[in-house]
């Protein structure tokens, strides 16, 4: 069974830097890894997805140019590397996985829900 474990979040100023991490279970070499957020209010958001077989990827425009994905397929995890946070990134950050595209899980809008999600990780950014 797939299980994801996400670390890395925390407190940090404006302009900051953090690294998430998503370590899963098993072998991911045949799925999408993505990175969703929910902020309190907020509509959740797809953020960024990785292809672990091919490594093609997609970053929202919201975080474009400031958050990058890559993948360690050897060690199982996935990473999203955030600058220049602002304090609208603040929100709860989930890894998600499942056989399909990145195209899918991060473009089209979604009919299913990714099949398997990490815990979470809170990610707060202010002064």
């Amino acid at each position: 069974q797939l299980q994801l474990v996400e670390s890395g979040g925390g407190l940090v100023q404006p302009g900051g830097s953090l690294r998430l991490s998503c370590a899963a279970s098993v072998s991911l070499d045949y799925y999408v890894i993505g990175w969703f957020r929910q902020a309190p209010g907020k509509e959740r958001e797809r953020v960024s997805c990785i292809s672990m077989s091919d490594g093609s990827t997609y970053t929202a425009d919201s975080v474009q140019g400031r958050f990058t994905i890559s993948r360690d397929n050897a060690k199982n995890t996935v990473y999203l590397q955030m600058n220049s946070l602002k304090p609208e990134d603040t929100a709860d950050y989930y890894c998600v996985a499942d056989r399909t595209s990145v195209h899918a899980m991060c473009v089209v809008p979604i009919g299913v829900p990714p099949a398997y999600w990490g815990q979470g990780t809170q990610v707060t950014v202010s002064s």
